[in-house]
């Protein structure tokens, strides 16, 4: 083989192998992108929902709507109740059904007083059970309990079962709230989540609920601040026999929530384990105008710590690399003016109420329909009247809606009114 073949036979063989190399480069990039852009379908959780937390949309779901145990996610519902309750810095005794909690404990001990404030921080960096005993506990007859006894109820002196009475009084706003957020699907009984069941069924909920209690909670900021914490650090008192105040204990919570370290624009979570219940996460995303709920529920037990963490990291890139801001409603559409049938004036003015225009995340396989449902309208119609309303469907769900109001008064033509039409004619006189 003479010289110049050996170069152009060396020349062939860097080609081929620069192009075998991008090749696989640009295969590999189109794998990835492809699967970014795929529905996750390995899931370790049993019960697993991905949100539009702006909307509640649900983006991916796993068994979302079936019902589970959800341990100590539950101290989501806790915490935002006992800021909604305790707009001051209410001081909390310690009770002895409290101090009876089963591990994970702050052990407090009967007697010993912490501020309210101090409290959330125990319970949800630290996830203590004894801590979300004391907090039910104190709000309960605090702000919920009416009764005669109310003056010499005290957590201090109170039984066991005065203690049971205030749990399950605070468990009842906990419901409450829950059925106000839609979540029909939730059955709180204890505020610390430990596995129980009472005549009405376990305390359970769904993954869906979850995260739709997870999307309000962070509507409040006092609560990302208490989740969002690295660490706290406080004191406790006892009562002196002369019934002053001294310095019990000291204690210092750091925040058990490893995922905040682990994902950028996580802006808060909770963990929770039961016997029951398994590993269960709740987290919230919020960066560049989208927000991803993330609720998974029997995600693996003892020796499968980890699966929560991947499990919410494959779920959160997948929204990211699927679900982008789009404006569904503008700010400035306008209704069609409508002929009101006998009316007078005929033509009828439409407004739609607070449009402040709806932006929703979509996927580019969404399919999006705004549609006007009228009502059947005849005369007399008065200015400021609900006559119809703007609907936002995605993939034939509606999303969002909003009233249309009539923006002009439109009279009947009734015999008055064409008696005096009659009249204006009789008498050459037309003042229309």
């Amino acid at each position: 083989m003479t010289k110049k073949k050996i170069n152009i036979f060396k020349k062939f063989l860097l080609y081929t192998v620069i192009i075998s190399i991008m090749t696989v480069h640009f295969f590999n990039l189109f794998t990835t992108a492809s699967y970014a852009k795929e529905s996750p379908d390995s899931i370790f959780a049993k019960y697993a929902v991905l949100l539009d937390g702006d909307t509640g949309r649900v983006l991916y779901g796993k068994n979302e709507n079936e019902k589970a145990p959800m341990a100590s996610t539950t101290k989501i519902m806790t915490c935002i109740i006992a800021l909604e309750y305790a707009k001051e810095n209410i001081f909390c005794t310690t009770s002895a059904y409290a101090a009876s909690m089963p591990d994970v404990q702050l052990n407090a001990v009967k007697g010993e007083i912490f501020s309210i404030n101090d409290l959330l921080y125990s319970l949800m960096l630290k996830s203590h059970n004894d801590t979300a005993v004391i907090i039910a506990e104190n709000i309960a007859l605090h702000y919920l309990y009416d009764g005669d006894d109310k003056d010499s109820m005290s957590p201090e002196t109170n039984t066991d079962e005065q203690s049971r009475m205030l749990v399950l009084l605070f468990a009842s706003a906990m419901n409450r709230k829950a059925a106000e957020l839609g979540c029909h699907d939730t059955y709180f009984i204890t505020p610390n989540g430990l596995d129980s069941e009472d005549e009405n069924g376990i305390h359970s909920t769904t993954a869906r609920d979850l995260a739709t209690i997870m999307a309000y909670c962070i509507k409040n900021q006092d609560f990302l601040n208490i989740t969002q914490s690295k660490n706290h650090t406080f004191t406790s008192s006892l009562k002196t026999s002369d019934n002053n105040l001294k310095t019990y204990n000291s204690y210092s919570v750091s925040n058990s929530n490893a995922f905040l370290d682990m994902y950028d624009n996580v802006i808060s979570g909770k963990t929770g384990f039961t016997g029951d219940a398994g590993y269960c996460y709740v987290c919230a995303y919020r960066c560049d105008g989208r927000t991803f709920i993330v609720a998974l529920m029997a995600c693996g037990w003892p020796n499968n710590k980890t699966y929560k963490w991947k499990d919410t990291r494959k779920l959160l890139d997948y929204a990211r690399n699927t679900y982008y801001p789009s404006e569904i409603i503008s700010k400035d559409m306008q209704p069609d003016d409508i002929i009101v049938e006998n009316g007078n004036p005929s033509v009828l003015h439409l407004k739609i109420e607070n449009n402040n225009g709806f932006t929703a995340l979509l996927s580019h396989d969404d399919k999006v329909n705004v549609s006007i449902h009228m009502q059947t309208l005849s005369a007399p119609v008065i200015s400021g009247e609900t006559v119809g309303e703007v609907c936002a469907y995605i993939n034939n769900e509606k999303i969002y809606s909003l009233p249309i109001t009539a923006a002009n008064t439109i009279k009947e033509k009734n015999y008055v009114f064409y008696l005096k039409q009659l009249l204006k004619r009789l008498i050459f006189i037309d003042k229309s």
